[in-house]
């Protein structure tokens, strides 16, 4: 036996409602890796592209922290891949396929984390989501236009990780993805970014210990490490009790959970201390889009040729990393050195 066919014999000793490779579609058409499955190869895509090696540059949610320890879209990106796959493991669900997902949910996230996301928003008719563009990157952007060509499990996956203030674990419908491992990404994407977005406020002294609501600390745990433990945990143990159904929560773990965003929005995300440093991203941003629209062949690329002028400048500005972005906002507002 052949290690293609070693793999796909392995991915039939999981779960029974688990994804396997043998089932996902590509839109080309591509003979099979000798060694890899499909989940492994768009894991590897997504890994390799340029658009991963951005996120380390790309700001979570505080704007070129003065500490070497604070997250990156690159580090959330790992974690939420690291959360995801423990809950998938215990599962015996398909690893491969949240890993995949995982790396790649964030890949049309824009400079300045969600106030980038906003400005954005207001600038291209219908508005700019960055998981609808984390898929029009893997789909139509990267490798020079070509895309990468990903299973179309892994792109479902990546189109319905993004909550925002929605719900966590929606009922049956539309938002929610139809595998069980895109469902662990969902889910793991917020556990991992309250937590260390809690942590990383606490390290910059917005936050201190002491002002986590009580019942967080009381039901989830005094500590970064604890919190993910005790919601991993409580995960892996009630979508047993449910059988697989979908991937779920207790309604005690799930209350805390919502009650630590909301938490995070109002002291954190949109604190009024904040409001000056929002409206310089906006100037920023506003200011590159149309500095850049006055002659934007010197900077956009010319696919994909059936969008327009505006659309492909909103990709060029989505995938900047912060410092990108400031540099060539310099680099057109202040003067050149004429000595």
């Amino acid at each position: 036996m052949n290690v293609y066919d070693e793999l796909l014999e392995r991915e039939e000793r999981l779960h029974e409602k688990a994804a396997r490779s043998k089932d996902s579609k590509r839109k080309k058409k591509e003979d099979p890796s000798p060694v890899r499955t499909e989940f492994q190869r768009d894991r590897d895509r997504i890994l390799h592209s340029k658009s991963f090696r951005r996120l380390k540059h790309k700001t979570q949610v505080f704007i070129s922290p003065g500490g070497d320890h604070f997250r990156t879209r690159l580090t959330h990106t790992l974690e939420v891949s690291q959360i995801s796959r423990t809950i998938a493991r215990a599962l015996n669900l398909n690893e491969e396929l949240t890993e995949a997902i995982a790396l790649g949910h964030d890949l049309g996230h824009t400079p300045f984390g969600h106030m980038g996301e906003k400005v954005l928003s207001e600038l291209i008719e219908n508005g700019f989501r960055h998981y609808e563009q984390s898929l029009r990157v893997v789909e139509k952007l990267e490798y020079d236009g070509v895309g990468l060509n990903l299973t179309n499990r892994v792109k479902e996956g990546i189109l319905k990780h993004s909550k925002g203030l929605g719900e966590i674990i929606p009922g049956a419908g539309k938002e929610l993805p139809s595998t069980l491992e895109g469902q662990i990404v969902r889910i793991s994407d917020i556990i991992a970014y309250v937590n260390h977005d809690l942590d990383d406020s606490i390290r910059a002294g917005i936050l201190t210990d002491i002002s986590i609501p009580e019942s967080v600390r009381n039901n989830l745990g005094i500590d970064f490490a604890r919190r993910i433990d005790t919601i991993v945990t409580d995960i892996i143990h009630r979508t047993r009790d449910k059988n697989l159904e979908f991937i779920t929560m207790s309604k005690g773990i799930y209350k805390e959970l919502i009650l630590l965003r909301e938490f995070l929005y109002e002291k954190v995300y949109l604190r009024k201390e904040s409001e000056g440093e929002r409206n310089k991203i906006r100037h920023i941003l506003i200011s590159l889009f149309e500095y850049i629209r006055k002659d934007p062949t010197v900077y956009i690329n010319s696919y994909p040729e059936n969008d327009s002028t505006d659309r492909r400048i909103i990709d060029f500005i989505a995938g900047m990393t912060d410092n990108f972005a400031l540099n060539l906002f310099r680099s057109f507002v202040l003067p050149k050195n004429i000595y």
